[in-house]
């Protein structure tokens, strides 16, 4: 299981491919984006 206590839904990966590619991360450069749950800090 993740830290977040479940197993991520498809449309909750997909909003964060959709904020990447729309206008509203234009201020972001270089930055990495973990759409796990929070397995990555574990």
């Amino acid at each position: 299981m993740t830290p977040i206590g479940r197993i991520g839904e498809p449309s909750e990966t997909g909003a964060v491919a959709a904020f990447l590619a729309s206008s509203d991360s234009s201020f972001m450069t270089g930055g990495e984006v973990f759409a796990d749950g929070g397995l990555a800090q574990v």
